[in-house]
């Protein structure tokens, strides 16, 4: 299980909505980060992901290494939660 999940979100991302729906349906807790409520926090975002785009999901586990998720990828998304 991991230790914490923070979604990076922003209000017209319409993947966004289906991430958090996927990690509710399946029992996640998750910390959501809001860009456009949050704009300090676009920094991080791109620093961790390389990327402009949301969501962006960081999956962080017991040992504390970090999994990035960009986009609505359950391919990579459900092996980085289990």
């Amino acid at each position: 299980m991991p230790k914490n999940i923070t979604i990076f979100t922003t209000n017209t991302c319409g993947y966004c909505v289906m991430v958090k729906k996927w990690l509710s349906a399946k029992g996640h807790a998750y910390e959501e980060v809001n860009l456009d409520t949050d704009p300090i926090r676009q920094q991080e975002a791109i620093a961790l992901s390389g990327q402009l785009s949301v969501p962006i999901t960081v999956v962080t586990k017991q040992d504390d290494t970090q999994e990035v998720v960009v986009g609505y990828n359950l391919a990579k998304l459900a092996p980085a939660v289990s």
